[in-house]
């Protein structure tokens, strides 16, 4: 489990930073854990959400074909695997009807409902709606926006889910803001506290030349030469 210092730092940074962080820690380039394509972000000033994942796949094209009791306690069993488990939490659910996806699942009430819980947002490839409305405190990264729910209903819970082709289990931890999401491997949490600092701190010897009065070719040479035997 997290402490509260390293959780805190986790949500102050965004996720571009931790994926450059995770590979100071492994000391080479080409972690590969993030999702690929643009997201969309409910609240996209809200900064980054930080949990382990409650997983769950859901469909909402085409109407169910099991049993209406069936699908209800599913839905409730869907619930009650949100309410429990290790915190801070997100809820990261699939959309098996993929690029085709129609269901907004995350609307007022849902959202309302996980933030309730105790998650600390939701990642999706799916839809959300009712913008504006959503609570505060829960951001939702999505697939899409749309206006319809469908007839949405879960299918799986628990289970490994993909997210713009990032795969996710139940229990990994995860970073997400606007920028889309990554899993942090297990283990590394520990080692990203120093492992982001190491990277801030390369990043200024860019950064705090390209800024200065005078910056020149021969200034950005002599940055950019100290940079690149600071970094991974």
């Amino acid at each position: 489990m997290m402490d509260a210092a390293l959780l805190k730092l986790l949500q102050a940074v965004d996720t571009p930073t931790v994926c450059n962080a995770i590979e100071v820690v492994e000391g080479k380039r080409g972690f590969d854990r993030f999702t690929r394509g643009t997201m969309l972000c409910s609240a996209p000033a809200a900064g980054a959400i930080v949990g382990y994942a409650r997983t769950a796949r859901i469909a909402a094209l085409a109407p169910p074909s099991e049993p209406a009791d069936v699908i209800r306690a599913r839905r409730m069993a869907y619930y009650a695997h949100m309410a429990t488990g290790p915190r801070p939490a997100i809820a990261v659910v699939e959309d098996m009807d993929g690029p085709n996806a129609i269901g907004a699942y995350w609307g007022e009430i849902n959202t309302t409902v996980h933030k309730g819980f105790g998650l600390s947002g939701a990642l999706t490839n799916g839809v959300m709606r009712d913008l504006g409305d959503l609570p505060d405190g829960f951001p939702v990264i999505a697939g899409s926006i749309g206006p319809s729910h469908g007839f949405v209903h879960v299918r799986e819970i628990a289970t490994t889910v993909n997210i713009f082709r990032l795969s996710i289990a139940d229990g990994d931890l995860v970073h997400a803001d606007r920028h889309g999401a990554l899993v942090i491997p297990a283990g590394y949490a520990a080692a990203l506290a120093g492992a982001i600092a190491k990277l801030l701190d390369t990043e200024k010897i860019v950064l705090s030349a390209a800024r200065a009065e005078g910056f020149d070719f021969a200034a950005f040479e002599a940055a950019w030469t100290a940079f690149e035997a600071a970094r991974t």
